[in-house]
């Protein structure tokens, strides 16, 4: 009853505040961490809570979206730019609602993307944009320098990782990378794999104190996903795990986090503002290079 009245107040909140389109990348600062499977089960569960979802494999030629939702794309984002198929046509219908674009797979080329390219992206995202409440960007493991636009773009960048060491370290060296150029992007902290809630915690703890010290850049602890067998079944299966078995602890743990991320906007130290264009931001970057 707690959950269906939540759930419901989610959605007037939804209809009583006429929002902009809500524009989220998610990264890491390395490959293994569990990022694109958070990302499709995040948002899953923002479609399943009734907001309208576009997200997009942005690991171009490496995407795995597609395979995680066992479907088969026999058009993928490259698409949109080597052969300018419309953006309207990438989008495929996945469970619960939620549309996504795949990434593709097996490139015999470096696929980058020069200022014609994020043109015409930039064109052909506008052109869907008002049917979404969020576009949700699964971007690559690490940072790099052609779809860095993108990032400073977006409104929020939800930030990956394990506790292991390695994991953390490269987590800091992206958020660097991107604070150092834009210094008001909002970060969200995620422990991906943790094997203790008080491990998780830590970690978010160290990174977030990591941050402040070293930057003086406060970012938010979003929340903790455990090790969970359930993730690797559902792998197997080809099925998000939020669909494989929505009562298992990772399942549990995701929905939590969604709906603590939907419920109050003033997650962790910070108060979210209200967010201005994704596209003024991207067509102001792009002028400036």
């Amino acid at each position: 009853m707690r959950d269906q009245a939540e759930s419901l107040r989610l959605q007037l909140s939804r209809l009583n505040k006429k929002a902009l389109t809500k524009a989220i990348a998610i990264i890491s600062g390395k490959g293994g961490v569990g990022k694109s499977n958070f990302s499709l089960n995040f948002a899953l569960t923002l479609s399943k809570r009734g907001f309208h979802v576009l997200l997009f494999d942005m690991d171009i030629g490496m995407g795995n979206i597609d395979i995680l939702l066992g479907q088969s794309s026999h058009t993928t984002i490259v698409d949109l730019f080597e052969r300018r198929i419309s953006i309207q046509e990438l989008i495929k219908k996945g469970p619960s609602n939620l549309s996504f674009i795949a990434g593709g797979t097996g490139l015999t080329k470096i696929f980058t993307m020069d200022q014609e390219k994020v043109d015409y992206f930039l064109t052909q995202l506008q052109s869907v944009s008002e049917q979404y409440d969020y576009l949700i960007f699964d971007m690559g493991a690490g940072i790099s320098e052609d779809r860095l636009h993108l990032l400073m773009a977006v409104h929020e960048v939800f930030v990956i990782t394990t506790p292991e060491p390695t994991s953390i370290t490269d987590a800091y060296a992206a958020m660097k990378y991107i604070h150092l150029r834009k210094k008001d992007i909002p970060f969200y902290l995620i422990v991906n794999r943790a094997q203790t809630n008080q491990e998780g915690y830590e970690t978010l703890r160290r990174l977030k104190n990591v941050m402040r010290q070293f930057l003086g850049k406060e970012v938010m602890k979003l929340g903790v996903l455990p090790e969970d067998r359930a993730v690797s079944k559902a792998v197997a299966r080809q099925t998000p795990f939020l669909l494989f078995d929505s009562t298992t602890k990772i399942s549990r743990a995701m929905i939590e986090l969604t709906d603590r991320y939907l419920a109050d906007r003033t997650v962790g130290d910070l108060n979210v503002s209200r967010p201005t264009s994704f596209f003024a931001r991207l067509r102001q970057l792009l002028l400036e290079r």
